[in-house]
């Protein structure tokens, strides 16, 4: 038995084997027929799309073809206008010739216009020829084209066969592949009914184990949770023996100064007394070397509460007046020593840094009281040498300082007047500059000179009579006058 989740209602229900067989057969096969439309749809597509590029390419050759036949009918045609235009030219100039020469006869200008009639003639008839040549090598351009096309449809035809056969081929290959498929899907169902068994066994075998190891550890939780609970109740009578008759002040007080004379005796530990700013805290305590330097500063607050009364405060309560109170009397630190809270984890594990809400705060239990005074003032011992040294760099700073103001002073001097000179320096060059492309100018203006008169030269060097006369019958009869009277003379 199979069990079936419905993806739309999530309605849950049990089917046999031949009923899942039966359900994994319908999606096979719809999804087969859907998958053979699609690749049909797209086959057709593609086949489409072949015939409609081969139509396309065949139409672009028969254009390409006929602009070409048309380009050279254009070329012949402008030729022909071309000779005609020569003949017609060719018909003035010979009028213009037969003008001109007034001597020549009348049968040698028939037979010059004979010979210009005939050779216009035989201009036309090649224009003619070579215009029913292109127009047949265009017919014959235009139908190797056709033939091309016509071939090439004829391949993707052929193309088109071969894809439905192999199409036809294909679906065989899928409809054997969907019973291979069916089968093996029968297969594994077998498989994985018995892996989903054995695992069902297994979940079974896991689930016991984690209960067994839950009970355990709930019942070593249960105890630990006792043990703290005892411990607690310990400490608090301990700390509640220890102070009976006096209060957390005095008890702090006392501590300190049992230790004062070997461990701090350079130190003050004195109640605040100074309530001139608004408020005060409980205790200070200041350290100082033996040249007189302040080692460290601690400003103390002492909580306590009796488990009577009736409203409970937090240490939170308390850290702003703490840091108000450090601030105004400049300590460097700010310690609580508070018996509040005496069920919190957090507050009893030991000392609590509380820097994320004050700067140099900390929450302690009165037994950390003189720990943390120690690890404060042998931390500030430490960077007590580092304090001298950096109070000697600056004094070497300061007088380091003023050399860089008096080197930075010479320099921006010597800057200001190295950018005069340097302006005055560049003047000079532009100036320079401008009467080297002024003498340029000069320059080519003198070539440009020579290079007329020697244009003129040549000129007049090239001036003959034959020149002179050319086209002047008055002038060249006068010439020849000349000649002909200076043997004479």
């Amino acid at each position: 038995m199979s069990e079936i989740k419905c993806p739309n209602c999530g309605t849950v229900f049990t089917v046999d084997e031949s009923g899942y067989a039966d359900i994994l057969r319908q999606v096979r096969t719809e999804e087969f027929e859907r998958e053979l439309g699609e690749r049909e749809q797209l086959m057709r597509q593609e086949r489409d799309q072949a015939v409609k590029l081969a139509k396309q390419e065949a139409e672009v050759r028969l254009q390409q073809g006929v602009s070409d036949r048309d380009a050279k009918i254009a070329e012949l045609t402008a030729r022909l206008d071309a000779a005609s235009a020569e003949q017609q030219h060719a018909r003035e100039q010979a009028a213009a010739e037969a003008r001109a020469e007034g001597e020549r006869t009348a049968s040698e200008l028939q037979r010059e216009v004979d010979r210009l009639s005939a050779e216009l003639k035989a201009a036309e008839e090649r224009q003619e020829l070579a215009l029913q040549k292109a127009q047949a090598e265009a017919a014959q351009h235009l139908q190797e084209e056709l033939g091309r096309a016509e071939a090439q449809a004829e391949q993707l035809r052929s193309q088109l066969r071969e894809q439905q056969n192999a199409s036809a081929l294909e679906q065989e290959r899928a409809v054997a592949k969907v019973a291979s498929e069916r089968d093996e899907a029968r297969a594994q169902l077998e498989s994985e009914r018995a892996v989903r068994a054995s695992e069902r066994e297994q979940l079974k075998a896991a689930h016991a184990l984690e209960l067994e190891q839950a009970s355990k550890t709930s019942e070593a939780l249960i105890r630990y949770k006792d043990e703290e609970i005892e411990r607690l109740r310990d400490m608090k009578a301990r700390l509640s023996t220890k102070m009976v008759g006096e209060s957390l002040e005095q008890h702090c007080e006392t501590e300190f100064n049992r230790i004062r004379m070997t461990a701090f005796p350079h130190a003050y530990f004195e109640k605040d007394n100074d309530a001139s700013e608004g408020s005060k805290g409980d205790y200070i305590f200041r350290e100082q070397d033996e040249s007189g330097n302040e080692i460290i500063s601690i400003m103390f607050e002492m909580k306590n509460e009796n488990d009577t009364t009736a409203t409970k405060h937090k240490n939170e309560d308390f850290f702003k007046k703490l840091d108000h109170d450090r601030t105004t009397k400049g300590c460097e630190y700010a310690i609580l020593v508070s018996l509040l809270e005496p069920d919190s984890e957090l507050y009893n594990a030991g000392i609590v840094d509380v820097s994320y809400r004050y700067p140099k705060m900390y929450v302690i239990r009165p037994q950390f009281f003189i720990p943390i005074i120690t690890l404060l003032r042998n931390a500030a011992l430490n960077s007590l040498s580092y304090k001298q040294e950096l109070a000697l760099v600056r004094q070497q700073n300061v007088d380091v300082t003023g050399f860089e103001d008096k080197l930075l002073k010479f320099q921006e001097g010597f800057s200001r007047n190295y950018e005069l000179a340097s302006r005055k320096f560049q003047t000079a060059i532009d100036e320079i500059d401008k009467t080297i492309a002024h003498l340029q100018k000069t320059k080519e203006a003198l070539l440009s000179s020579d290079r007329n008169l020697r244009l003129a030269n040549d000129k007049a060097q090239d001036l003959t009579i034959k020149k002179l006369t050319r086209g002047n019958k008055t002038m060249k009869e006068a010439f020849e006058a000349v000649r002909q009277s200076g043997p004479e003379e």
